[in-house]
């Protein structure tokens, strides 16, 4: 690998860092870019690096020193080019198919530098600290002179972070929103608990994108309920609606743009993708929880030597289920992702299944192809999933299980 590579990310591997974005793939079908970020975690600075495989991105993070052990892996025949901006400045790496590389640099003046530092400190949140948000307030987050109390910041974090889930979909919401004759976007979150992430979607939807939305949340817990009902009203949060039941046995509505479930606990989340589904939802934004129905049922004999460990068996059902809800997702016409949601550090329910609906649905083919899959993984396990027999036996793909 040219040294020119390993010089250039060992000045801007550091504390100033923005951004690096590594293209120009030689394998695209494989993978086609990788974005890395600078994130402070609570005890060290790491780097999370987003890979680009396909339809999927996959999370890993690094410190310095396996970052840059890991340049000779993207540099020598995968990638040609990566473009990296920092406090310091900008610079564009390109490499020529003989694996030399060519460097371009713009330095900022050194005012800029100040204040990219600056910026670099107080990471730039979609909603930010300083000005006064009479929810964040009543919720005990923020204090009246608009700063994040102490106790609270992971929380604020992790607002914060949800949102920029909802940034990245907000095309298809607004394409969603040119769709229909009128412009209301309807986002039902199911078992929303004390709304935290409700009121910080319905702010930033409503009060900074001004978009047209009604949201109702969904819980079990009366006086949960009454409690967001009534700050909502203080808010005068008129498009806000707080509802007492079960996510099973809710008709409340026909149709949703938008269904969000953080936390369900076990097959409630079935239920929330399966209603989502049906209602031809755009986006769906799950968070699962409580993965127990397929440690009851998991009985595999390859895997038996390490399902006999208590907490190994817990971990592994919990991943095999969101894997197989978003192949069911997929069988149903939606674009699937698995995405970190929080650090690792602060949960091991991190996990978020974003999931968009595609403008067409796949092939006969592409879907009798998944479908297949799908089951050839639920014979190995000998499990049957409830999102499973509730979309696919009856559902837009069934008759595929048929043929």
């Amino acid at each position: 690998m040219d040294q020119k590579i390993y010089e250039i990310f060992d000045r801007y591997v550091g504390d100033g860092l923005d951004q690096i974005v590594i293209s120009h793939s030689t394998r695209q079908e494989e993978i086609s870019k990788i974005k890395i970020r600078q994130v402070q975690g609570r005890k060290q600075v790491y780097y999370q690096a987003e890979e680009y495989r396909g339809t999927r991105v996959y999370h890993r993070n690094y410190n310095k020193e396996e970052l840059l052990s890991a340049l000779p892996e993207w540099f020598e025949g995968l990638f040609r080019q990566a473009e990296l901006k920092g406090a310091a400045g900008q610079a564009t790496v390109l490499i020529s198919k003989k694996g030399q590389a060519s460097v371009k640099e713009r330095r900022f003046a050194a005012a800029r530098i100040v204040r990219a530092a600056a910026h670099n400190r107080e990471k730039q949140y979609l909603i930010r600290e300083g000005t006064k948000i009479p929810f964040l307030c009543e919720l005990g987050v923020m204090t009246d002179d608009g700063r994040i109390v102490k106790a609270k910041y992971d929380k604020f974090r992790q607002i914060n972070r949800f949102l920029e889930f909802i940034d990245d979909i907000l095309p298809e919401l607004r394409k969603r929103a040119e769709e229909k004759e009128r412009k209301e976007l309807r986002i039902i979150d199911f078992g929303c608990g004390k709304s935290y992430l409700t009121f910080a979607m319905y702010y930033y939807l409503h009060e900074q994108k001004g978009m047209d939305i009604r949201i109702t949340g969904l819980d079990l817990k009366e006086d949960v309920i009454a409690d967001c009902s009534a700050l909502a009203k203080r808010c005068g949060y008129e498009k806000l609606t707080f509802l007492h039941g079960d996510i099973a046995s809710y008709e409340g509505a026909d149709a949703a743009d938008m269904v969000v479930t953080l936390h369900a606990c076990d097959t409630a989340t079935d239920y929330a993708l399966y209603k989502a589904v049906l209602w031809n939802a755009a986006v769906i934004l799950s968070v699962p929880c409580c993965q127990h129905e397929l440690n009851r049922q998991i009985q595999c004999e390859a895997l038996k030597p390490i399902l006999g460990y208590g907490l190994i068996r817990e971990r592994t059902a919990a991943l095999f289920t969101d894997a197989l809800r978003a192949r069911i997702l997929e069988c149903c016409g939606y674009q699937t992702q698995i995405l970190e949601f929080i650090d690792m550090e602060h949960t091991p329910k991190n996990i978020l299944l974003r999931c968009v609906r595609r403008e067409r649905m796949p092939g006969v083919n592409e879907l009798k192809q998944k479908v297949r899959e799908y089951e050839q993984c639920r014979t190995f396990l000998n499990v049957d999933p409830l999102l499973g027999r509730l979309l696919l036996p009856d559902g837009m793909t069934g008759r595929l299980r048929k043929e």
